[in-house]
Parts: structure tokens; sequence; C-alpha cells
């Protein structure tokens, strides 16, 4: 669709085109999605909008919660993806073929392509920047209440206070509220770095596929995906500008080691002591202690998740011992009684 057009006295014209995918782009909505895979939540917002669909890819794992008020169906779809590849190490991409978006397991697209210096690399730029993190946040409800708040200590300690304040849905319950903040937290702490590279053109190298790129001054060599294109057609010269990420998920991971015995929702454990998470995704524990060994009771579960086992100790419930565990745990600290 072309949605900008431009004249000028030169008597040029340019104009902008997008594909579907921005109709995901330009339309929000509050969404909150339990136990929904990735596959669900893109069909969902797809046909939510009224965007034709291609091939939708199984991406198998179902993510706990996924709370997302006044959000584009982009960013919603973006979100699952990242809990998806975090939890699984797989990646996936929405793409546009033809009027039909299109959901693919990225590593099955991987061109044949090599963009190296002396043969096809025109340019480079790679960048990493910390304009965007944020070592704080906080939940405000629309009477500027506090709903929830989390922070970094650890990272304030090195580039100091960076804050985000967000207006929040108030009918989410404080569990949700809380993973809501911490997910949000872990999402603005890293630095985001980027490589752009200015090649030849290939009319298949497209966001979502794969090339293998040399970068000798920058020390690289591996396969990457394209996040971003932007071909240039000259008369008779093709360019490419493409901005892209490394492929690490080329290799299916390991099945992760799981608890003794089947354990099912409602079961009373035996939690063997250690670290616990805010979701069954996180990748920093959520507090510095360990937790107290002892019974438990099993809250929730996220089949291959990095974490798989909600428990809830006998310090809160009604269940013999004094364990403090209260969040996501690693099935190797989970042994049915």
């Amino acid at each position: 669709m072309f949605m900008v057009q431009e004249q000028s006295g030169r008597k040029l014209m340019t104009a902008r085109a997008y594909d579907n995918g921005i109709y995901l782009a330009n339309n929000k909505d509050t969404f909150n999605f339990t136990g929904t895979t990735a596959s669900d939540i893109f069909r969902t917002c797809c046909n939510r909008f009224g965007i034709p669909m291609g091939e939708v890819a199984n991406t198998e794992y179902r993510i706990p919660e996924l709370p997302k008020p006044r959000a584009t169906a982009w960013d919603v779809i973006s979100n699952a993806l990242s809990l998806t590849f975090e939890a699984t190490g797989i990646r996936y991409f929405p793409r546009c073929v033809g009027d039909n978006m299109h959901l693919i397991e990225r590593r099955q697209h991987i061109r044949q392509w090599v963009i190296e210096p002396g043969v096809n690399l025109e340019d480079y730029t790679r960048k990493i920047s910390i304009e965007r993190v944020k070592t704080r946040i906080k939940l405000l409800s629309r009477e500027g209440d506090i709903l929830a708040r989390a922070q970094n200590d650890a990272l304030e300690k090195r580039i100091g206070v960076f804050q985000d304040v967000q207006l929040i849905n108030d009918e989410m319950n404080p569990a949700q509220l809380n993973e809501l903040v911490n997910a949000a937290l872990a999402e603005n702490n890293a630095a985001t770095q980027s490589l752009q590279l200015s090649a030849l053109g290939q009319t298949d190298v497209l966001s979502g596929t794969g090339v293998f790129a040399i970068v000798n001054a920058l020390d690289i060599s591996r396969t990457f995906y394209v996040e971003e294109d932007v071909h240039t057609f000259t008369e008779w010269h093709h360019d490419m500008r493409v901005r892209i990420v490394p492929a690490i998920d080329v290799v299916r991971p390991q099945p992760q080691q799981q608890a003794q015995g089947e354990i099912g929702i409602g079961d009373i454990v035996e939690f063997l002591g250690g670290h616990h998470f805010v979701s069954s995704v996180a990748t920093n524990p959520a507090n510095a202690t360990p937790r107290r060994a002892g019974p438990a009771r099993c809250n929730l579960i996220a089949r291959g998740a990095r974490h798989p086992y909600h428990l809830i100790g006998g310090a809160f419930i009604n269940v013999d011992g004094n364990s403090n565990v209260y969040g996501w745990v690693d099935a190797s600290t989970v042994r049915k009684r």
C-alpha cells in the first residue's frame, strides 16, 4: 500500500509503500493472553484487524501470561516471539508475501548468499547504545497511584538512574502487575546492538531471511538474520542496506532436564532449594538470596520453558515446612513427593 507521495520542483516524485505488516504496526488494542502459543497470538492479531494469513509455523511453547494494554499488534507479536525464543532458543519472524502475512521459523529461510569485503560488501556500521536502557519502571493507574514498581540496583550503580512510567489497566491483579513490571524492566535492561551492511543488491535478501556475513575489521564471520532491508534501484544498479542480528538458533537446543516424576498443577512437591524467578523465561533471579527448601504447591506449569514450575512454599500457604519459594523455578530443583 502506498502511504506517502511527494513531488518537488525538480519534477521528481517519490513514493513510500508498505506491505500488510503496516496493519499490525498501526493498530492498537488491549491484549491479555494466558497459556497461549505465539502462533495463536499471531492468528488472533491478524484476525482482529482483518489481515489475510498464509503459512503459520507451530511455535509449540505456551506463554504463561502476556498482558499488553494499549499496544500495537506488532508489539504483542514481537513480545510473544521474544518469550518463545528465550524459552526454546528458536527464532520466528512475521513476514508478508503478496497480500498474506506469514509466521516463519527463521532458520528454515537461510539463503546461500555471502556478504564479504572485496566482493559485494560496500560499507558497514556497528552501533552499541544504552540510550533506551531503563533501570526503574513504575506502573501507574489513571489516578496516578503506583500499582507496581521494579528496579535494577546493580545497573544503577554503573550508569545511574533512568526511570520510565507507564499507565496501566487497573483491572489486572497483583500477580499480573508484578509479572508485567518485571518483564518491562528486563526488556529495557540491556544495551541495544545493531550491525548494518550496505552491499550489492539481491532481491531475495529480505527481512526474516538469513545470510552469511564476513566483516574482517570487526572479526565477524557467521550467519545472521535480516531484521530490516532497504533495496534501491537506480537505472541498472541495485544496492541494498540491511540491518542484521546473529542467528544463534541454527543448532536446535537440547531438551531441558525434567523434574523427577510427573508433576501436575495443584500437586504438593518437594522444592530442593535455590533461586526463583518472576517469570518462566526470566534471565535473572528475583532475589539474590536462594529460597529455602521444603514442601511447596505447584501453582502453574510452563512445559518447555527455562523455569517450568511456579511454586508457592509452605511459608505462604497451609503446607508443612517453611520454604519461602514464591515464583518460577528450574525443573532440577523440584521433586515429586
